[in-house]
């Protein structure tokens, strides 16, 4: 009986991981500029500054010229709900002539 519970302990551990999964996304080009805390890069004309921290995993070399390949996840810090306006239903009703000359 124990050997079942423990069984089914670790199913429903293994089973939560795999709920817990986060979408990640990726973004490659050129590196413009490296901080600390963030690494901004040019792809195509846009720029995309990726923030980082200490636990971020660099391999390579990173600097300014690099072409690089960005892993990352978006996350909400914080969310704020505030009451919205009603809206009302407009009915766009279109007349048509059905009269034969």
């Amino acid at each position: 009986m124990k050997r079942i519970s423990v069984l089914f302990l670790a199913f429903m551990l293994f089973a939560s991981f795999s709920f817990a999964a986060v979408n990640t996304y990726q973004v490659t080009g050129s590196v413009l500029e490296v901080k600390d805390d963030s690494i901004t890069v040019q792809k195509g004309k846009e720029k995309w500054q990726v923030a980082r921290d200490k636990d971020t995993k660099v391999t390579g070399d990173l600097k300014v010229g690099s072409k690089v390949t960005i892993q990352y996840t978006m996350k909400a810090v914080s969310v704020e709900a505030k009451a919205g306006k009603k809206e009302t239903k407009k009915t766009d009703e279109k007349k048509t002539d059905t009269k034969k000359k």
